[in-house]
């Protein structure tokens, strides 16, 4: 597998360690517990991940599939375009700089997590969701995913596949980072 895609797989793959081992350790109580008014518990976290994914993966899918169709060599090296290394960066885990939080991004109301589901479901759906997004890294092997665009499904935002997947990634480790300060 191409180095950088194969670097997506471990990311992903660690993102689904982290969360297996936030479930593993805190209780019930600290897993629902929101730390202030307007943050974000744990599960709350998982959830916007999983709604987030849904959303993704169609896009990607489809995505692969016309990179498929391309005639290209072979793919030595995948880039990110300037609009999907802009948001990959926004989503990376915050910096604490004092008392403030750096990179605060408020979500659109289609991700903001409803309840409802156990921790069993919301872990779940995470690891069934990024199976699938594994899936599709490894599909995309070869490809020239960075040569099609997809429109974010938070707005208007387009940028290409390669970058989507890395902002993917980098965005669930940040809400991983959230959901652990949330469950302390």
């Amino acid at each position: 597998m191409q180095k950088q895609l194969a670097g997506l797989v471990q990311s992903l793959e660690s993102a689904q360690s982290k969360l297996r081992s936030l479930s593993d350790r805190v209780s019930g109580e600290q897993w629902a517990r929101r730390p202030v008014r307007d943050a974000w518990s744990a599960a709350q976290c998982v959830e916007h991940l999983n709604m987030t994914s849904r959303a993704y993966i169609p896009l990607l899918r489809t995505a692969i599939d016309e990179a498929r169709s391309m005639r290209s060599g072979a793919i030595r090296y995948y880039r990110m375009d300037v609009a999907g290394r802009l948001l990959a960066f926004m989503m990376r885990p915050m910096k604490n700089i004092g008392k403030f939080k750096l990179g605060r991004v408020k979500t659109t109301g289609a991700f903001t997590p409803r309840g409802g589901q156990t921790r069993e479901e919301l872990l779940s759906d995470f690891v069934r969701l990024q199976s699938d997004l594994i899936g599709l890294v490894r599909s995309a092997d070869g490809l020239p995913i960075d040569r099609v665009k997809i429109q974010s499904p938070f707005g208007k935002l387009r940028y290409n596949a390669y970058s989507a997947l890395q902002i993917v990634a980098q965005h669930q480790h940040r809400h991983l980072q959230q959901a652990e300060e949330a469950a302390r």
